[in-house]
Parts: C-alpha cells; structure tokens; sequence
C-alpha cells in the first residue's frame, strides 16, 4: 500500500536581489580644431527632447565658467534652440550638468537612467539634440533620433561641418 503525502506551500512571492534594470546612454563628441584668426572656445548644450520638441533632460552644458570681470552665462542664450526650450528655465551653474567650455578635441560622455541628469524617461521617441555656438564663429546644431527603451544596443551618429566634428550615439538596456 502506498501513501501520498501532501505538503502545502505558502503563497509568498520570491524576491529577486538583481538590480533595477537602467538604461545606459554614450555620447562620442568632436569639437574641431579651427584654423581662423580669432578662435574661442565654443558653449556647447547637450539635451533631450521628446516627440512634442519638448527638452526632457539637459545632460551637458558647456560656458566660459572663468570670464575675467564679465559673466559668461550671458552668452548661453547664443545657444539659440537650448536656450529657449530649456536654458532659460535654468540656473547656472547647475551641479552635475554645467562646465566650462572645452579645446579642440574628442570627449566622450556617459550616461545611466534615473540618475542625475538623465531621468527615467517614459517609452517613446526622443532626440538627442547638441548645438554649439562660438564667440567671433558660427552656431551650429546635430540630431540623432532614438527610441526609448532600447531593446537592444542602437547606434547613430551625425557630422557637424563647421562647430562640431563628429558626433556619436549608442544606447544600451
């Protein structure tokens, strides 16, 4: 004769220790070196913006933090397309977003969802937007548009032909 046994399980949901899954965003920039007469650093703006053209998030803003007597958040608002649908609303310096403007060069910068200055952003289209304005130069503005969230690892990248080189875009899950 067999017997069966029963065992009753309590209903407890199981409790996973991974972390919060967070998107991850990286930005490649170039910044020309420029044979003229008279070169100045350029202020540089890097946003987001949703599908409406509303900035959801300044990541980057680049100024003369160091004018000898004279205020360089002044010339922020040259960054035409930045200043107006973001700049303005803003204080600077803003910790963790402003700096000062940067040489000729490539600077590469990172991101990671739901920490400051990246929020978590809702699932939709948005574009990452970089403009660039320079004193005695010209002004100029790149766009690459990306889905949220990345499914997978997505990359895009835009060339600048007179205040920005080369600009490239990667986001990862």
């Amino acid at each position: 004769m067999r017997k069966i046994v029963l065992f009753a399980l309590p209903t407890v949901p199981l409790l996973s220790a991974s972390p919060a899954l967070a998107g991850e965003m990286e930005i490649s920039l170039e910044i020309p070196r420029l044979r003229v007469a008279e070169y100045h650093e350029p202020y540089v703006a890097i946003w987001i913006e949703n599908d409406a053209g509303k900035a959801v998030a300044t990541l980057d803003v680049w100024y003369d933090t160091d004018q000898k007597g004279e205020d360089g958040r002044k010339w922020l608002s040259d960054m035409r397309t930045w200043w107006r649908r973001a700049g303005r609303s803003m204080t600077m310096p803003a910790n963790g977003i402003s700096g000062p403007t940067q040489a000729p060069g490539r600077y590469n910068l990172r991101f990671t969802e739901g920490t400051r200055p990246l929020p978590r952003l809702a699932a939709g289209s948005y574009t990452l937007r970089v403009e660039a304005a320079r004193e005695v130069g010209g002004r100029e503005m790149l766009s690459i548009p990306f889905q949220w969230p990345p499914r997978n690892v997505r990359s895009g990248s835009a060339t600048g032909s007179q205040e920005l080189g080369t600009l490239r875009f990667t986001i990862k899950p």
